[in-house]
């Protein structure tokens, strides 16, 4: 008798099983109870293989490949490739191979499967985003490597900082709060749709696998094909824009000109489709705000001629300096500079400048604003959690009548296992702060201080959006030692670099969480893959660094392979801010304050509005993240969560089903084709 398409896909062992499909809702159980019941009702991270050592070993290669991928990616856009999804279908592919050949006896359980993702996502996610922003900013501003230890250790030292501040913020938000984490929920739905038996099993997994095929073939009509037309081996209506442009004009300028364009790439719109309305309706809001209302304004008021003037004046100054100091066979390129600097100012003075990319270089300071007061507003709010969750300060906050012992004190990573992870890694940021760049310790610790707070920020943005605004939470940083440490732009780099480096790293660890969490594994063996997890991606990328990025030359806006645009405007505000906040254009401060105040109301009124009103009310970081990240990207959540809330309105039952597989799978395929065609890129074969 023959199988089903899917059937045969989906069908292990019978000691291999997958947990209940869906997790109870347990926004409706009481806050203190939560944990409690999902121990006791969903648990079972004791009655399989977890931690083994193939998981670690799997997951240690594939992250390590993967480290590699978003290295190269990071610099080529400033954006890095999902992990988890990706490792997960790679591993279940490769080890179902190894069973068929022999290489293997039996397959790999469930919760192997999410253990190594947690390595991989460590090794993969956590080692290297410091590396296309912080580190490629250094090399442009300084036109030195760091030495090769030194990197490496920073590396090491600020992925296991993340990982450890990660430990309290996810019994907050993700065993109490239930935030949604939209790739942990599409990670947990593809490791089932591997998994399970069954006809709604089946139905998912096919339904997961055709779209990852859809998803693959659309990430290759866009970026492969568009490198085949680009070597005119095509003909470019064979390929799809990135992009499509709005058919209109503001003013005397196309809609084009302030980044107005639909989105075609469908891997947003699937984590609208996750997220949700509310925050993506906020999203799309607040990008027709920023782009198509005040940017246009500023635009007309010459507020972008204005700070583009200021950029190019303070490069003039630079070499003017640096012409005081320099040898003398040094002049003739310095002067070169000069010259080119001039030209470009008298270019802006005449034809004045395209607003697209200084609208977000504008917003971002909104947006940061606006998403750090909404974070500590809400931990304020949140703070009789949070002193739980670190670990025995609940007895000093309120005295529980029950005697009974703590039902995750066993399986939770132990306060003292955080402790003694955020005193290693601190101190070894502090001592290559110091060693490296002059930072004196007290700055040092004050970094590691706001780190803990913006990666709070950053978890809670991830947590809700999917969208972790790494750029962001770095530039709040360059924000308060731009003020403290004026004059002292790599200062202001690195010590932004830590607090970046630590709260990708935490809420890119928090979505592999997730993903356990609503599996029922035990997430004290998570932690101890993730921390092999640096290993393995250390080792990796970091040679590699060395050989993609040997000298300033390889990086930067006048290279052809790695214009490295994150580190581009890293390098450009940590300029900017040596010379102090005053040096900030005054509506960008007016739009800091604008954002801040917004941020602490929206989250008051969260907090105390009654539901009717509630459900209407904008969500903070959902405006927020729209002033940090492009307009086409904000629109795609909002045409994704339309879709979604449709496809539920019209036939509640499939959608119950097949939303979260479909969109699951269009993310996890063009993830990995995602990473293919970068390899394909990275060896000239594309």
């Amino acid at each position: 008798m023959t199988m089903p398409a899917g059937e045969a896909l989906a069908t292990s062992a019978p000691d291999h099983t997958a947990p209940p499909v869906a997790l109870p809702d347990l926004l409706l159980v009481p806050a203190d109870d939560r944990e409690r019941v999902w121990f006791e009702t969903y648990y079972q991270g004791d009655t399989q293989k977890q931690l083994t050592v193939r998981a670690v070993l799997m997951g240690s290669v594939l992250g390590a490949f993967m480290s590699l991928s978003n290295l190269y990616v990071g610099l080529k856009t400033g954006w890095s490739l999902g992990v988890a999804i990706t490792s997960c279908i790679l591993s279940y592919a490769i080890w179902q191979t190894f069973l068929k050949i022999g290489l293997a006896k039996e397959p790999m359980t469930i919760l192997e499967n999410n253990c190594m993702q947690s390595t991989a996502t460590s090794a993969g996610a956590s080692t290297g985003g410091t590396m296309v922003s912080a580190i490629a900013a250094y090399l442009l501003i300084t036109g030195e490597n760091m030495s090769f230890w030194s990197l490496f250790w920073w590396t090491a030292f600020l992925a296991l900082l993340g990982v450890c501040m990660a430990v309290p913020m996810k019994r907050q938000m993700i065993n109490r709060e239930q935030l949604k984490f939209p790739s942990g929920i599409a990670a947990a739905e593809t490791l089932r749709s591997l998994h399970a038996a069954g006809s709604d099993a089946i139905d998912k997994a096919r339904a997961l696998f055709i779209a990852l095929g859809a998803g693959a073939v659309i990430k290759w009509l866009i970026e492969g094909q568009a490198a085949l037309v680009t070597k005119s081996l095509v003909p470019a209506w064979l390929a799809l824009p990135s992009e499509w442009a709005l058919p209109f004009s503001i003013g005397k300028r196309s809609a084009e000109s302030y980044a107005l364009t639909l989105p075609v790439d469908p891997m947003m719109m699937a984590a609208g489709a996750i997220v949700g309305m509310r925050t993506a309706a906020s999203m799309a809001v607040g990008a027709v705000l920023v782009f198509g209302v005040v940017g246009p304004q500023l635009d007309r008021a010459g507020v972008f001629k204005e700070m583009k003037l200021t950029d190019l004046s303070a490069q003039v100054a630079e070499v003017q300096l640096a012409l005081q100091t320099a040898p003398a066979e040094k002049h003739a390129e310095l002067n070169k500079k000069m010259v080119a600097t001039r030209a470009k100012i008298a270019t802006v003075e005449n034809q004045g400048v395209e607003p697209a990319l200084m609208i977000r270089k504008w917003s971002l300071w909104t947006g940061s604003a606006m998403m750090v007061s909404s974070g500590l507003m809400a931990f304020g709010f949140q703070w009789r959690s949070i002193g739980r969750a670190l670990g025995g300060a609940t007895a000093l906050l309120r005295r529980r009548k029950s005697s009974q012992v703590d039902p995750l004190e066993a399986i939770e990573v132990p306060p003292t296992w955080m402790l003694i992870g955020l005193g290693i890694s601190a101190t070894g940021c502090i001592a290559i702060l110091h060693h490296e760049w002059g930072v004196a310790w007290y700055w040092g610790l004050i970094a590691i201080a706001l780190s803990f707070l913006l990666s709070l920020v950053a978890c809670r943005a991830t947590g809700e959006t999917d969208i972790t605004p790494i750029g962001a939470m770095g530039k709040v940083t360059q924000l308060f030692y731009g003020v403290a440490l004026p004059n002292h732009a790599v200062a202001n780099l690195m010590t932004a670099g830590v607090t970046a480096g630590a709260a990708g790293a935490a809420a890119d660890l928090l979505i592999d969480l997730k993903s356990g969490y609503l599996l029922g594994a035990n997430p004290r063996k998570q932690f101890i893959a993730q921390a092999w997890g640096i290993v393995a991606g250390t080792l990796v990328v970091v040679p590699v660094w060395y050989i993609l990025v040997p000298t300033a030359a390889a990086i930067g806006s006048a290279s052809k392979n790695f214009p490295a645009p994150a580190a581009e405007v890293w390098a450009s505000v940590a300029k900017l801010l040596s010379q102090g906040l005053g040096s900030l254009h005054p509506t960008i401060l007016m739009g800091m304050a604008v954002g801040a105040v917004l941020g602490v109301a929206l989250t008051i009124a969260d907090q105390y509005a009654p539901p009717p009103i509630k459900k209407w009310l904008p969500s903070a970081t959902g405006l927020g993240l729209a002033c940090v990240i492009n307009f086409a990207d904000s629109i795609a959540f909002l045409i994704g969560a339309v879709v979604a809330h449709l496809w539920q309105k019209w036939d509640g039952k499939h959608a119950d089903k097949l939303l979260v597989p479909v969109a699951s799978g269009i993310i996890a395929g063009e993830s990995i084709l995602g990473i293919a065609i970068a390899l394909l890129q990275a060896t000239g074969t594309l």
